[in-house]
């Protein structure tokens, strides 16, 4: 006769250590933080040599927003599944109550956006670097949707969520609200991402699929073309509708 045993306390809690979205931080901040009586000097080991990461951090009210919670897991979920040379990497991350961050792969030049719009660093971007950052954006959304099962559509794809590196690289990032498409799912959703890139059939659909992704890529690569988003400039040709505008203004 085998005499059944309640399992270790510490495997009940920890759960699978081998499972990435089963280990969530949780268990590891609070034992790190008992082990060492809140991070105290003398538990120090040495120092050594140091790499430059981006910290992606909640605020407390943003914490208590389940939201905002719910984005986070969403994020680290999608990016602890994929590997792409043109997708940001995801170094590490914390989803503790009281400490919920990020750690991913510093991008020295920001956003595509802000080097759109800042004019030293818009010289910078000839054609060849223009049609570059079209093409890394063209592979990472092939990859999303023809090399991941299930396919994972990112609905949020702007020039605020293109990364560029210090060669002027870009790389998708900001999952938040990205979905996997589940053959049996009906992939119903509330219409969400940025105003001026959101597909219009979306609206009336609310069903997401890979073209919400290729209509917000379309306005990216015309944005990144003329330097500016296309309703900027429609904006801007409609003020000037009564006057004799040259081509190369615009």
């Amino acid at each position: 006769m085998v005499k059944q045993t309640k399992p270790n306390s510490i495997e009940i809690k920890n759960g699978n250590l081998f499972s990435v979205w089963n280990y969530d931080g949780r268990i590891a901040y609070e034992d790190i933080l008992k082990a060492t009586e809140d991070f105290d000097i003398r538990y120090c080991i040495g120092t050594g040599g140091y790499k430059v990461v981006a910290l992606k951090k909640l605020h407390q009210l943003e914490v208590e927003n389940r939201t905002f919670e719910k984005c986070f897991q969403n994020e680290v979920k999608v990016l602890t599944k994929i590997r792409h040379r043109n997708i940001i990497k995801l170094h590490g991350f914390c989803l503790h109550k009281q400490c919920m961050f990020l750690v991913c792969k510093y991008m020295e030049r920001g956003s595509l956006f802000f080097v759109l719009r800042d004019d030293t660093e818009a010289l910078e971007l000839d054609w060849k670097k223009r049609v570059n950052i079209i093409k890394c954006t063209t592979h990472a959304l092939s990859y999303m949707h023809y090399d991941c099962v299930p396919a994972i559509v990112h609905r949020d794809i702007s020039s605020n969520n293109i990364l560029l590196n210090s060669k002027l690289e870009a790389f998708v990032s900001d999952f938040g609200i990205a979905k996997l498409l589940h053959p049996n799912s009906s992939n119903q959703t509330l219409v969400v991402g940025t105003y001026g890139y959101i597909a219009p059939e979306l609206t009336y659909t609310m069903v997401v699929t890979e073209k919400c992704d290729v209509y917000n890529f379309r306005v990216v690569a015309l944005e990144i073309l003329m330097g500016r988003h296309p309703g900027e400039l429609l904006t801007l040709l409609s003020s000037l509708s009564s006057q004799n505008v040259m081509l190369h203004e615009n």
